[in-house]
């Protein structure tokens, strides 16, 4: 069995007292003993988060990193700089990196390959826009986001990889894929894998679902089959994460 992964992406919120303080509040109420839990949350709140979680099982992830080890690249993370941190896990291609700040397929396999190589954790996001969706291309654009994405990537550590299907639409829009329509891409995903791997690897790969995931939905959703969890967004900096966590 699959252990479940709740992770919350705090996106560009939280001042690092701020930050603390919800974390404090949420890891007293989560469960971590059925589910692996991640707060990934802004560069500049890792410390403060990593020491108000010290003790407990919740893990501190980051929302990017570079793939360069160190150089003239103002403004980036490096992995060696994450690790320093406490960091054990790492958001890559998030839809919101790929639009706003030029993310392509390319950028994203040479982040995950550089995680891999420092022992981080990566979670790879795919999702497909609105139109997308109603030109019926979903499965073909997810199929070329996890191929590119995990190219040069090893079985041994794909099985250790965390994907977040997350359906752009659903972002921070209030609607959210029905059950069925997330449990059809997870399956999806699960099925190139074993194309590019094998069975086992594709059955060893957690896949997350995100996208207006709330403590309502989220029983549904992490009831499927081949949903191991999800990548939450504006639900991760409210007590309703807890829910999401106690599902």
């Amino acid at each position: 069995m699959r252990k479940k992964v709740i992770a919350g992406n705090w996106k560009m919120n939280m001042t690092p007292t701020e930050a603390a303080a919800l974390a404090e509040r949420l890891k007293n109420g989560a469960d971590t003993d059925k589910s692996d839990v991640i707060f990934c949350v802004p560069a500049t709140d890792i410390y403060a988060v990593s020491q108000a979680v010290k003790g407990s099982n919740i893990s501190v992830g980051a929302q990017n990193m570079f793939f360069e080890d160190n150089g003239a690249y103002t403004g980036e993370i490096s992995a060696n700089m994450l690790l320093d941190m406490g960091v054990r896990y790492v958001i890559i291609g998030h839809s919101e990196r790929r639009e706003l700040f030029a993310e392509t397929n390319e950028t994203v396999n040479k982040k995950v390959l550089k995680a891999f190589e420092k022992g981080i954790v990566p979670i790879m996001c795919v999702g497909e826009s609105l139109v997308q969706r109603e030109k019926a291309v979903t499965i073909e654009w997810i199929r070329m986001q996890v191929k590119v994405g995990l190219f040069g990537v090893k079985s041994d550590a794909a099985k250790k990889l965390i994907i977040a299907y997350e359906p752009i639409w659903a972002i921070g829009t209030g609607k959210t894929a029905t059950s069925a329509q997330a449990q059809e891409v997870c399956s999806a995903i699960r099925a190139v894998l074993a194309e590019i791997y094998d069975a086992d690897t594709a059955e060893a790969t957690r896949v997350q679902y995100g996208g207006s995931v709330t403590g309502a939905n989220a029983g549904e959703l992490f009831g499927q089959p081949d949903i191991d969890g999800g990548l939450v967004g504006g639900a991760s900096l409210k007590d309703d994460f807890i829910k999401i966590v106690n599902y």
